[in-house]
């Protein structure tokens, strides 16, 4: 594991996203890295098709309990 260093703005942004997506800064920064690089593999693909991948490959069912 490498140390990243980022701009105030970004780290200030992360913090706030983290916040609403109750994620660690840590965690957020991945989810956004590893997004960022399959947009760029998967220009083809939408945001919500690539997270519905990645939640299939995850093994999330989709007739899982839905909120009401």
């Amino acid at each position: 594991m490498g140390i990243v260093n980022i701009d105030d703005e970004l780290h200030d942004q992360l913090r706030r996203a983290c916040t609403v997506s109750s994620r660690s800064i840590n965690a957020q920064a991945n989810f956004w890295i590893r997004i960022g690089m399959l947009c760029e593999l998967h220009p083809e693909l939408s945001f919500q098709q690539l997270v519905a991948r990645q939640l299939r490959e995850a093994g999330v069912r989709a007739d899982a309990p839905t909120l009401a």
